[in-house]
């Protein structure tokens, strides 16, 4: 996945648990698409400061999401979604029952949370 995706992916789901000066810059870096020099200079700090300080962020988040996992069980339950869907259609199609079958046990893993 695109970095800066994964980074904004990170910033929704553990964004929260970073204090405000945190989020602020990481906010200002990631979303805003503000350069390290501009954000060092409008909150008075240095270059390297506020590099070391998106590392730092982005290091949170990720150790956030490699104990936790939100961001992959989100990603893998929209491609479940996906799936369900493009299995919607081909029964609207078709109406093969077999598929109904199968939709039910992707909604199943899905509600089981097994994945």
């Amino acid at each position: 996945m695109e970095k800066i995706v994964m980074q904004a992916l990170l910033y929704d789901f553990y964004g929260e648990l970073l204090n405000d000066h945190q989020k602020a810059v990481y906010e200002d870096y990631v979303y805003n698409d503000i350069g390290i020099s501009e954000i060092a200079a409008e909150r008075g700090i240095s270059r390297q400061g506020v590099h070391d300080l998106i590392k730092r962020c982005s290091n949170i988040l990720q150790d956030y999401e490699n104990k936790l996992h939100l961001v992959e069980r989100f990603q893998k339950t929209k491609e479940l979604v996906a799936r369900i869907n493009s299995l919607t259609e081909q029964f609207e199609r078709n109406n093969d029952l077999q598929l109904i079958d199968e939709i039910r046990q992707i909604s199943n893993h899905i509600l089981d949370d097994t994945f």
